[in-house]
């Protein structure tokens, strides 16, 4: 395995490696990093896991190309843009779909709470089929203590988990607030119409809760609490962007293909960006300024 990061994050695990806080303990993880992909040794059995934010996906793609024109993608992120964009440009890419409850404030460091598995990352070939790399790539997952398993239509789970992360963009501006529910509650209502009206397929509510079921549970991990989810964090660090674009701003734009108003994620995204431009923290937003924003106002 080798790790690519960029600025402090590659500095940090060059240094002193990837420090890992679990709540069974903490350890050190001495895996070797590079600053790009021109920096890999590729061989022809490697694969490729696509883990940072789509933001980010189409400048790693440009650099992917450039070192390992035929390289086996793997999206190991959220929404459902990164498999289209990398299919543009690589012919075998497949998807994972991330669920696990770990947090990346500080560089070099990443935590879990979570106890028992570390979380689900299925996996398929997209945009339909598993084959022996979707295997490999399980079976890999599982022996790093994930469940994982191979599933044939693998974007239906992604669809899915995407109605799940409408709640980021909300959660980093206000917190876990009472008002975050009805905000949730009307962001997912809209991309439900849009997916019924432009015919994507999605796991249902059932079949997600079943498939979570008894994996994994949280732990406690003395002086570290679980924080917001992956928009929150980004925020949190200052990193000057975060993927509501491509959460919220997905149901934005197939509600435009389909022709139906989307209000809620469109305020969303454009409140995320204003706040992003005055330097707002992770949370402080206001809850019923952005009730108002939200024409939810009771």
């Amino acid at each position: 395995m080798i790790l690519i990061a960029p600025g402090a994050h590659l500095a940090a695990m060059q240094t002193n490696g990837l420090r890992l806080i679990r709540p069974e303990g903490e350890e050190r993880l001495k895996i070797p990093v590079v600053a790009s992909p021109g920096d890999v040794d590729w061989r022809n059995d490697d694969v490729v896991l696509l883990t940072m934010k789509t933001q980010q996906t189409a400048a790693a793609l440009a650099d992917l190309k450039v070192a390992n024109p035929d390289a086996v993608v793997v999206c190991a992120q959220n929404g459902v843009a990164n498999e289209r964009m990398t299919a543009e440009m690589f012919r075998q890419v497949f998807g994972i779909v991330v669920n696990l409850p770990a947090m990346h404030l500080v560089p070099g460091e990443v935590i879990t709470h979570a106890v028992g598995k570390g979380g689900i990352l299925d996996c398929g070939i997209y945009p339909l089929g598993i084959d022996s790399t979707v295997e490999r790539i399980a079976f890999a997952s599982e022996k790093a203590g994930f469940s994982a398993r191979p599933d044939p239509a693998v974007m239906r789970w992604k669809y899915a988990k995407l109605l799940t992360n409408l709640v980021n963009t909300a959660q980093a501006l206000i917190g876990d607030v009472p008002a975050f529910v009805d905000i949730v509650q009307a962001a997912r209502r809209e991309a439900v119409a849009c997916y019924e009206a432009c015919g994507v397929d999605f796991a249902s509510a059932s079949e997600v809760k079943e498939r979570n079921r008894n994996v994994y549970q949280m732990g406690n991990i003395p002086g570290i609490s679980r924080s917001g989810g992956s928009t929150w964090q980004s925020l949190a660090r200052g990193t000057g962007n975060v993927e509501s674009d491509y959460l919220n701003g997905e149901i934005v734009r197939l509600g435009a293909q389909a022709g139906i108003p989307t209000p809620i994620n469109a305020t969303l995204l454009t409140v995320m960006n204003e706040a992003m431009a005055s330097g707002v923290a992770a949370g402080a937003y206001g809850e019923q300024q952005l009730l108002a924003r939200l024409g939810l106002t009771v």
